[in-house]
């Protein structure tokens, strides 16, 4: 064993042991967490602007601080991006990671020093879990490493810089991950994603890649680039060391047979990164769900999705927890938000330790007739689909028809595949009977008459792509939404798209 792997193995060795003591204390991680946020808080002007004296325990955290959201924390971002300091906590952020809202337009979000550091820790803890996982401390000089990811490319708001999260980290790469990390800064900060990805072919097609990260549809859009211009049909022709694929921002499962197609069955891991925080990641190869990350500077809270859509914002800490029940995510960070709604929800699988599911949007769901649907339901229908009746998925997304006559009404499934399954009707009959299993709401508007069973349409190639460009979000960390209770993509797809 060379000088780089025995370090390697040693670092891994005490990563585990950290992770497995993190693991036992998660409720003691919490108080830690809590109470530094609250230290920091103190004499800050959002402490001032809500008169608050001394936060003594949750319960008077609770009854001080409401629910926020990105409206609320507009005004501080205002006076943080003109240099001022101690207005959301102590100091001042080095950055704001931008993120996009449906309300709010661009969402700039404090970044500290000691935020940004747990973000990178998060990504070298994983993969030092996955060496001491499989037990592979094997390091050359050539083995590579690629994450697709933002623009590291800055702007200013007034006196801070801006960037997206993945385009900043990538400004802050631990040492050990520097070398043979593709793509460079040079290609990293073409804007054009085409030219993006044709660069990165350039840059790799002749190295030793071994893992890759990124959001599923672009990442395939790499692999499909490199394979055309190499003239192969599999990845592992030109990568025959490939092993580990790092995914997260869109749920896995849907491209998992066209991602397996391309490359082989290579080990992946979900992981859970957000401008607010590094919430979790998959810590175990067997078991998809993720472990919630209880000590890297968030304090959570949690409302159970049906009380939110009822506006009944009953939070509970993590010790409260239920499984199998879909929450919406709030936190408070030693970065300065305060009770914030992230507008994402998950799901326990685990209180021992702490893990979860992401399952979707609270604002990405499909409600115009009651039923609730939530995206995680629709990807189990997928993948339900695809198991019975074949068929690649590339991408997809869901609305509801509302028809002048309600009973004619339906939900219309958007599909784009790369081969389509043997038999399109059966595929479509899965897909209904397998909502109906998930969602009682969803199975008595069909059984009632309400509505009628949801209708199938297949998306010629390049149909959600033209759509992404469409609304200037092409490429890197953008995500086309799967679930809407509205119908621009819809509606765009029928134009001109569906065969």
């Amino acid at each position: 064993m060379g000088l780089a792997s025995f370090l390697l193995k040693r670092l891994a060795k005490q990563e585990y042991k950290k992770y497995s003591l993190a693991k036992k204390n998660a409720i003691k991680n919490q108080d830690k967490i809590f109470n530094k946020i609250l230290l920091r808080g103190g004499g800050t002007d959002f402490w001032k602007k809500k008169k608050i004296q001394k936060i003594k325990n949750y319960q008077q955290f609770q009854s001080t601080l409401p629910i926020s959201d990105y409206e609320s924390v507009r005004p501080f971002v205002s006076k943080i991006s003109n240099g001022e300091k101690d207005v959301l906590t102590k100091g001042k952020p080095l950055y704001f990671a931008i993120t996009s809202g449906t309300t709010s337009g661009t969402k700039y979000i404090p970044l500290t020093k000691e935020m940004l550091a747990f973000q990178t820790q998060a990504i070298k803890e994983l993969l030092l879990l996955y060496s001491y996982q499989t037990n592979n401390y094997n390091i050359s000089p050539n083995v590579g490493m690629m994450f697709i990811q933002g623009s590291p490319n800055l702007k200013y708001l007034n006196k801070v810089p801006f960037g997206k999260l993945s385009g900043i980290t990538a400004r802050h790469i631990p040492f050990f991950l520097k070398q043979n990390r593709y793509p460079s800064m040079k290609t990293n900060c073409i804007d054009n994603w085409e030219e993006k990805i044709d660069a990165i072919v350039q840059e790799t097609h002749n190295k030793d890649m071994q893992i890759i990260g990124g959001i599923p549809p672009w990442v395939m859009t790499y692999f499909e680039a490199l394979l055309n211009f190499k003239n192969k049909k599999n990845l592992q022709e030109i990568f025959p060391n490939i092993m580990l694929y790092i995914h997260g921002g869109s749920g896995f499962s849907p491209y998992k047979k066209a991602f397996f197609n391309i490359c082989g069955e290579i080990d992946t891991l979900e992981v859970y990164p957000a401008s607010e925080g590094f919430f979790a990641y998959q810590d175990d190869l067997n078991d998809p769900s993720m472990l919630l990350l209880t000590n890297h500077g968030v304090f959570y809270e949690f409302i159970e999705l049906a009380d939110f859509q009822a506006q009944k914002m009953n939070r509970i800490i993590l010790e409260d927890v239920k499984l199998n029940t879909d929450y919406v995510l709030v936190v408070s960070t030693i970065a300065g938000l305060w009770a914030y709604n992230t507008g994402d929800t998950i799901r326990f699988t685990s209180k021992s330790p702490y893990k979860i599911l992401f399952s979707g949007r609270a604002t990405q769901y499909c409600s115009a007739f009651g039923e609730h649907v939530i995206e995680k339901e629709v990807q189990e229908a997928l993948v339900c689909a695809i198991k019975k009746h074949g068929g690649v998925v590339s991408e997809f997304s869901v609305a509801p028809k509302i028809m002048t006559e309600s009973h004619l009404s339906c939900h219309q499934w958007f599909i784009e595949f790369k081969s389509n399954p043997d038999n399109l009707l059966l595929f479509e009959k899965t897909l209904n009977s397998t909502m109906e299993k998930q969602n009682p709401y969803y199975r008595d508007l069909i059984k009632s008459k309400v509505i009628l069973p949801l209708k199938l349409f297949l998306v010629k190639s390049g149909g959600f792509n033209a759509y992404m460009k469409s609304i200037g979000k092409f490429g890197g960390q953008n995500k086309c939404p799967h679930l809407s209770n509205e119908r621009e993509i819809a509606d765009f797809l029928l134009k001109n798209y569906v065969k």
